[in-house]
Formats: structure tokens, sequence, C-alpha cells
């Protein structure tokens, strides 16, 4: 099987409502509504291309914790949804995903807005497998507060009947 990018619906809304600021909050509101957990953050998606997404959300009372730094659950949802979006942008057309783990690493106190980002070089994958999408997130002084390693299990999209 050879690589076909992905057909994505996702890639094709913020292609055409990511434009500008209102477009980006628009097309974020609209993610969170397919995905509703993912709003307790309102997150914004900043960037949204195969290989490569980015989201940001700010430091607001309904994330922290009682130390009053982002909580590691806020940083655990942001992880998945900008992994999850980024893989799901980047896939073979003739496959589907669905996250059955993740690692993570608290490396600093998160006082402040925070950045996700989850790069992936090399992202044409072909056949079912469990592939791993790295995401990062790093404070406004770009700060590199978490990392998550979060294991998808990629396969055949089901035929329609």
């Amino acid at each position: 099987m050879t690589y076909q990018p992905s057909k994505s619906p996702l890639l094709k809304y913020y292609q055409t409502l990511g434009g500008n600021a209102l477009g980006r909050w628009a097309f974020s509101k609209a993610v969170c509504t397919a995905a509703p957990y993912s709003w307790t953050i309102r997150p914004t998606f900043t960037q949204l291309a195969p290989g490569h997404t980015e989201v940001v959300f700010k430091r607001r009372w309904l994330v922290l914790n009682h130390l009053q730094t982002v909580h590691a659950i806020a940083m655990c949802n942001a992880a998945e949804l900008v992994g999850g979006a980024c893989l799901d942008v980047s896939l073979h057309a003739g496959l589907r995903w669905i996250p059955v783990g993740m690692n993570v690493a608290y490396l600093k106190m998160a006082k402040t807005d925070l950045r996700a980002v989850c790069k992936v070089d090399d992202f044409q994958w072909t056949t079912p497998q469990d592939v791993v999408m790295p995401v990062d997130l790093f404070d406004t002084k770009g700060q590199k507060v978490f990392h998550a390693d979060i294991t998808m299990r990629l396969s055949p999209k089901r035929m329609a009947a």
C-alpha cells in the first residue's frame, strides 16, 4: 500500500477557517464540540498540518491545582488533543486511530499559559500498527514543562455497507 494523504475533514475545516484569529477560535470551538472534554482547557489551534500541530491554552482558575499551577490532567488533555489532531491530518486515508496509552513526564511547574506541540517528521504509515505521537508543552518563556508519548493504534477503516 502506498501512502495516500489523509482526507481529514478536520484539515479541510482548518484550511478554510484558520487564516485569522476569529477563524481559529471558531475552528477550535467546533473541534471541542466533537470532543467535549477538550473544551475544559479552552484550547485554540494555532497550527494544523500533516506532521505538525500546535494548540495554546490559558492559565486560568479552572485548570489550576492546589499549588496554583496548571493541573497535570489539563496538560494531558492538551497532549491528547494535539497528538490526536496531528495524527488525524497526517494519517493514510485508509487508516483510523485510537489512543491506547500515554507516558508523561512533568518537567517543571507550569505557571503560565501553555503551548502544546506535536511534531512528527516521518508520518507516512500505511499499515496497521502502534505509533507514538510525541507532544511537548512549553510555557510563555519557551521552557518545556511537560512531555508525553502517546501510543496510537492504527487500524484499517471499516468499509461502508
